[in-house]
């Protein structure tokens, strides 16, 4: 009687861990076995969790570039180009598209031109900002670099499921159908906010930040996600798989100078 159970509890944990890996192969570039990753089913509720492993990654090369001896701002902007590397350009192509998109006066055509392969002026444009925000920010930012990086990671990537979760999705078809056709809310949104709050701690630990620094920290953080995705919907009246990812390259972003005043 008591073997049922326990079969179903390791599907249970089969599932997720697949479901975890496979998030990673559709959102990084990080190779891993097929058959380790055969379920797609609700991986956008990992998005936060990649942010953490993307951070800590990053610290990993920050790490080494400061053995290297390596300018300050040329290792950043290293950093960033791996940042981009990291996701195989996934998220930066979608904000390309997205200010591509959001160029066009005309509502009916702006879904046409974020489609479209070509990158546009608006859109290289917005990558230059975004690079530039990034790396100028990375190098003014006096906090521990690696856990302003998964802090900026992982709660940017919160903002793309609450995006997802919250928001209509604007085509029929496309890279980020799915992920709104399996969320689950509100669990799955909790996941990564009680992760990322609870990593939160570290603030107090490695920074010697205040009670209240710690809490102006999250709720910014929290705001900034949150914010970049309604502000999306607002211009288009809803998401699309470029939008997301442009809520990630964003937010990311202006977290990452929002945190330079600390």
């Amino acid at each position: 009687m008591t073997k049922i159970p326990i079969v179903r509890f390791q599907l249970w944990i089969y599932d997720l861990i697949a479901s975890l890996l496979s998030s990673v192969i559709f959102y990084t570039i990080i190779p891993l076995p097929p058959r380790w990753t055969n379920n797609w089913s609700r991986i956008a509720r990992w998005c936060p969790i990649i942010g953490l492993l993307i951070g800590l990654l990053l610290a990993l090369v920050n790490i080494l570039l400061g053995f290297c001896q390596m300018p300050n701002l040329t290792s950043k902007a290293l950093i960033v180009a791996i940042w981009v590397a990291i996701t195989g350009g996934l998220h930066l192509d979608g904000a390309m598209d997205t200010a591509d998109g959001l160029s066009v006066t005309d509502p009916l055509r702006q879904l046409e031109v974020m489609k479209d392969s070509a990158t546009g002026a608006f859109g290289a444009i917005a990558a230059i900002i975004i690079l530039l925000l990034k790396t100028i920010s990375l190098s003014d930012i006096s906090l521990p670099l690696w856990l302003v990086l998964i802090s900026a990671a992982g709660w940017a990537r919160w903002g793309q499921v609450w995006a997802i979760a919250f928001y209509p999705y604007l085509r029929k078809t496309g890279k980020g159908s799915f992920h709104q056709e399996n969320l689950r809310s509100p669990q799955d949104i909790l996941l990564g906010l009680f992760v990322l709050v609870g990593c939160s701690g570290f603030w107090f630990t490695v920074a010697s930040l205040s009670w209240l620094q710690v809490g102006v920290i999250i709720l910014g953080n929290m705001a900034i996600a949150f914010l970049t995705g309604y502000w999306f919907n607002k211009q288009l009246g809803g998401h699309t798989g470029d939008t997301y990812g442009a809520v990630v390259e964003w937010s990311e972003a202006l977290i990452l100078c929002f945190l330079t005043v600390f």
